[in-house]
């Protein structure tokens, strides 16, 4: 396990992303077939493939840097809805955490702080509409907890990722707000939220690469 991440260890991540939703495409499809457009998996699929090809190009020593970069290309491969949301967070949390050389529990936390904020200011969402923030969001408190009491990073990220599966299961009950499944309102309660499910992948991206797990291409997350 990781007790920091540097540059590489980003690029691990990012290649361990790409893994998951290849792994995950057809689920997210699925999901947002239900009520969306269907093209969920195809997007994000998309995005982390040329995000992590971009950084293995990349000779950017700093990581935060080198987030703003992953969410800059996002932004241009994947101009969706979603794909703009993932983007807007990887660049903020990028920028918040420029300066540091070295990403720890306190980095990861201030990373997911900023990367939630401006995804619920670019989509005018909030915790409970059944979105990407609904996994997201607790994430980040989880981490800030972690960061508080001087948490280890592989125990900060192993608070995050158990907080990220409590928010999607939170999030089936909840009623969609935002997008094309706000039109179906009472009908999407107990549905599984394909951006949730977007942000759950995300954190697990980090959890699997900090936890020695990572690299094998991803892994499938249930249904």
């Amino acid at each position: 396990m990781l007790h920091s991440l540097r540059t590489a260890d980003i690029k691990a991540i990012l290649w361990e992303l790409k893994g998951s939703m290849d792994q995950n495409q057809e689920l997210l499809g699925d999901l947002d077939s239900v009520m969306g457009d269907g093209d969920l998996g195809l997007t994000m699929t998309r995005a982390f493939t040329v995000a992590a090809e971009e950084v293995e190009r990349s000779e950017e020593p700093m990581p935060g840097k080198l987030l703003i970069r992953v969410g800059a290309v996002i932004a241009k491969a994947a101009p969706s809805t979603m794909g703009t949301l993932v983007a807007t967070g990887f660049m903020r949390g990028g920028k918040a955490i420029e300066p540091a050389p070295l990403i720890g529990s306190s980095e990861l936390a201030v990373f997911f702080d900023a990367a939630v904020r401006g995804m619920m200011e670019r989509g005018k969402s909030a915790p409970g509409n059944k979105t990407i923030i609904d996994t997201v969001y607790p994430a980040a408190l989880a981490l800030q907890m972690a960061a508080a009491a001087d948490e280890s990073l592989d125990v900060a990220i192993g608070r995050a990722y158990v907080a990220a599966l409590q928010g999607l299961e939170e999030s089936r009950q909840m009623k969609a707000q935002y997008g094309r499944a706000a039109y179906y309102q009472d009908a999407s309660i107990g549905k599984q939220d394909g951006g949730a499910t977007v942000g759950l992948l995300l954190v697990n991206g980090f959890y699997r690469v900090i936890m020695g797990g990572g690299g094998d291409g991803g892994k499938k997350i249930p249904a």
